[in-house]
């Protein structure tokens, strides 16, 4: 009977231990599972729907386009941008960036501020021309070096937006690998995605 007493006493001891491990482990998972929606090789099909009531850029002017080549592509004029820092979180579950970014199920997270928004009014959009070389699921580039405020791949040159130099730290400027997308909120400006994070930030081509 004693014996009895004691195997019970014994399992009674062990018995939160082993939920709080059940527990751990289950909130492991599910944060597992959060950082398996974004990233890890996954490419959008397409880029962001236009934020309701948008204006639409319009087709790329060709005529404008500077081409591109070895030559030094000047970084345009910081005042172009209306900077303002930005305290919106983008972290819609536990475990997502704290930065725009794409959910494996093809739902861009962040880009729902409107054409309006002030962060990417430009004065010249379209300054250096139009990015032609692909859009999208298809058109993967390496970065080849650089850093937010010029960065480039396969001899094009881009700048971030200022007000998204937060968003891209964790970018590994010489290597990662990105897909282009077209900006259909914003004028003059693209929205550059990184494959390994699955976070995107707002570019502007500088030739």
């Amino acid at each position: 009977m004693k014996k009895a007493i004691g195997l019970f006493a014994v399992l009674l001891m062990l018995s939160p231990a082993a939920i709080a491990q059940k527990q751990k482990k289950g909130g492991a998972n599910h944060q597992a599972s959060a950082n398996h929606q974004i990233g890890h090789g996954y490419i959008p099909a397409h880029g962001p729907a236009p934020t309701r009531g948008a204006r639409q850029s319009g087709p790329p002017n060709h005529s404008n386009n500077q081409g591109h080549g070895e030559r030094q592509a000047s970084v345009p004029a910081r005042q172009e941008v209306r900077q303002a820092p930005s305290s919106r979180s983008y972290v819609d579950q536990p475990g997502h960036p704290n930065a725009p970014h794409v959910h494996t199920n093809g739902q861009w997270v962040g880009h729902n501020t409107g054409r309006d928004d002030p962060h990417y009014h430009l004065d010249h959009p379209w300054q250096h021309g139009h990015f032609t070389a692909g859009f999208g699921r298809g058109h993967v580039w390496h970065l080849a070096g650089g850093g937010p405020a010029r960065f480039w791949f396969n001899n094009f040159y881009f700048s971030v937006a200022p007000t998204d130099y937060g968003y891209c730290n964790d970018w590994l400027w010489n290597s990662d690998q990105i897909v282009i997308y077209e900006d259909p909120d914003h004028v003059g400006w693209y929205l550059a995605y990184n494959v390994r994070l699955g976070t995107y930030i707002h570019v502007l081509f500088l030739g």
